[in-house]
């Protein structure tokens, strides 16, 4: 997280269109909420492309979480200025394209709650993250009835500025996190203890420290914490099977 910006707080409404998210985009940016701190997910982005088209049913795309720019193209509007925009399969959900944080968030969940065999949707994701469990549950119902959920990164003593902001652009259901959205790690991950507890949770030491590795080597080469993370994932795959916990601690023969 950046210096200048300190994040303390998650704010979240759904919007029912398209146009409203890029107009709460425009005002966040416009009063200085960095990029990095801003998430969006949705199903109905207007699209030339067919979404279906990048969707693996059971896994996270690992490749998908890329720069806004690639999406941009695909997706146009404000979403194209975030970060890590991909997308996801979430049970019970379906397809969604996610952007900013709340992707590496539920890319470190895809062994689990999100791809895992539990599949247990988004709801059990957003409670891990501080949310009720009756507000989780109506922010995926209204996901899968093809509103959007944004998501804000925000200041403490600037709550109830972006309260009125969020309500003024037309948000319902919204809600505030006492604190911001995990990261997989902040720049390099010298431990264990590094990692979001969404990715240590689903990973064996030996997993972990493999994901370590890979991690702190592309991301020296990128100083780009999602390409890093989702090349992690990637070796993740490569390397281990989960358990029946939903753990990645299973070495695959030959590996």
């Amino acid at each position: 997280m950046t210096a200048e910006y300190k994040a303390e707080r998650t704010i979240s409404s759904i919007f029912k269109e398209q146009k409203q998210v890029d107009n709460i985009i425009r005002r966040l940016l416009d009063k200085g909420v960095p990029k990095d701190h801003i998430s969006v997910m949705g199903r109905n982005f207007e699209s030339e492309t067919r979404i279906s088209g990048f969707i693996t049913k059971k896994d996270v795309i690992l490749g998908g979480l890329r720069t806004g720019a690639v999406f941009g193209s695909l997706f146009g509007s404000f979403l194209s200025l975030l970060t890590g925009v991909g997308v996801l399969f979430i049970p019970f959900v379906g397809p969604i394209v996610a952007a900013g944080p709340i992707g590496a968030v539920l890319l470190g969940a895809a062994s689990g709650a999100i791809a895992g065999s539990a599949g247990a949707g988004l709801v059990s994701v957003l409670t891990a993250l501080g949310m009720p469990k009756e507000k989780a549950a109506v922010y995926q119902t209204r996901l899968q009835a093809g509103e959007f959920l944004l998501m804000a990164e925000i200041p403490s003593n600037r709550s109830g500025e972006f309260q009125l902001m969020f309500e003024s652009a037309g948000g319902e259901e919204i809600h505030t996190i006492d604190k911001p959205l995990s990261r997989p790690c902040t720049g390099r991950c010298n431990s264990p203890e590094d990692l979001s507890p969404e990715v240590r949770t689903h990973l064996s030491p030996a997993a972990q420290q493999v994901f370590i590795q890979k991690y702190n080597s592309v991301l020296d080469k990128t100083s780009d914490e999602f390409t890093a993370e989702q090349s992690a994932w990637d070796v993740i795959h490569q390397q281990f099977d989960e358990d029946e916990n939903g753990v990645f601690s299973k070495q695959k023969v030959g590996v």
